[in-house]
């Protein structure tokens, strides 16, 4: 009888020791729990002001036109349109040894699924730019439906970094509005993207300098049409020295909802063209190939080149630039 008793007394005793420890262990418990959750809010509080800060900086960066090679967050999201890039590897080798091949998105919000995108690429002309009047001529004179239906891509073509910022400094300051929405992008192009070859710095002759320019140009235009290729049905090539007319966009979008065939390559709205050489002898070839068969009559290829390139008139851009991207070179003509 008294060892029962004992026994139990000696049972009783070990439970109200668990109980202690289970007590205490669960108070322990709750205070880490406490202790993290009070250390999460406060990481998150000061996550909250980091990137409140990070916003702002960069939002200062871009009004000020600090901002020069920021890569934007939606190459992440294009990462298939990328690959459209690689093709050219195979007419640049050495480009072959680099990874991915990109544009550097300095200002964009990834707009794409328009009817049209419009392509300008701008190089540093010392003393002398039209890019300004440009822009405020193609962007004012579309409708507020227009502009959500396209996107304005400008591709500084340029290694000058203070070029670059000028650029960047006089679009987010000009043109606030259509920066916010999208519908006016800016890019640039890595510097590796171009050879040693095409540096005209250190090219001695003028035709050598002049082979590397048009060289230079073609690539730059190759690199804008490809990063336009996914955001739109239709791209627009632009020089980045003309004026745009009244109601150009209307008059475009009109002609092209208009055109019966749909075998149409190309339309030209400028009776002029492109300015610089050789992109209007790289079309011809093109459009040799694509109508024309070896040993065909000339006259009856002809026939079937202005069913696929067609002329718009009269011209709906007025070239104003006279100052030619090409060093010490002036170019005169202003047709319509």
């Amino acid at each position: 009888m008294q060892f029962l008793l004992a026994h139990r007394s000696a049972n009783l005793g070990n439970k109200d020791n668990q109980l202690i420890n289970c007590r205490n262990h669960i108070l322990e418990f709750k205070e880490n729990m406490l202790h993290l959750r009070n250390k999460t809010e406060k990481n998150s509080q000061e996550m909250k002001v980091l990137n409140r800060m990070k916003y702002e900086i960069t939002k200062r960066e871009i009004l000020s036109g600090n901002l020069v090679a920021q890569k934007a967050d939606i190459l992440n999201k294009n990462e298939t349109v990328s690959n459209t890039f690689e093709d050219l590897k195979f007419f640049f080798p050495h480009l072959r040894k680099e990874g991915r091949i990109y544009p550097d998105v300095i200002i964009g919000k990834g707009k794409t699924g328009v009817s049209f995108a419009l392509g300008i690429s701008t190089v540093n002309r010392g003393n002398y730019s039209y890019l300004k009047q440009t822009l405020t001529s193609v962007v004012s004179r579309m409708t507020l439906s227009q502009e959500k239906d396209s996107v304005v891509i400008v591709l500084v073509a340029d290694s000058n970094e203070d070029y670059l910022h000028s650029v960047v400094k006089m679009i987010t300051k000009k043109f606030k509005r259509q920066v916010r929405s999208g519908s006016l992008e800016v890019i640039s192009i890595p510097a590796f993207l171009y050879s040693s070859m095409l540096n005209a710095k250190h090219l001695a002759e003028a035709s050598q300098k002049l082979a590397s320019w048009r060289i230079k140009q073609v690539l730059d235009f190759c690199i804008l049409m490809l990063y336009a290729q996914p955001k739109a049905k239709y791209y627009l090539q632009l020089e980045d020295d003309i004026i745009a007319k009244e109601m150009y966009f209307t008059k475009i979008t009109d002609f092209v909802g208009n055109i019966s065939s749909n075998n149409w390559f190309f339309i030209e709205f400028s009776m002029l063209g492109f300015i610089e050489k050789p992109i209007d002898w790289l079309l011809n070839d093109i459009f040799r190939v694509k109508v024309c068969d070896t040993g065909e009559d000339l006259r009856n290829c002809m026939k079937r080149k202005k069913q696929i390139r067609i002329q718009y008139k009269p011209s709906l851009f007025q070239h104003v630039g006279i100052h030619s991207s090409f060093p010490r070179k002036e170019q005169y003509e202003k047709k319509i």
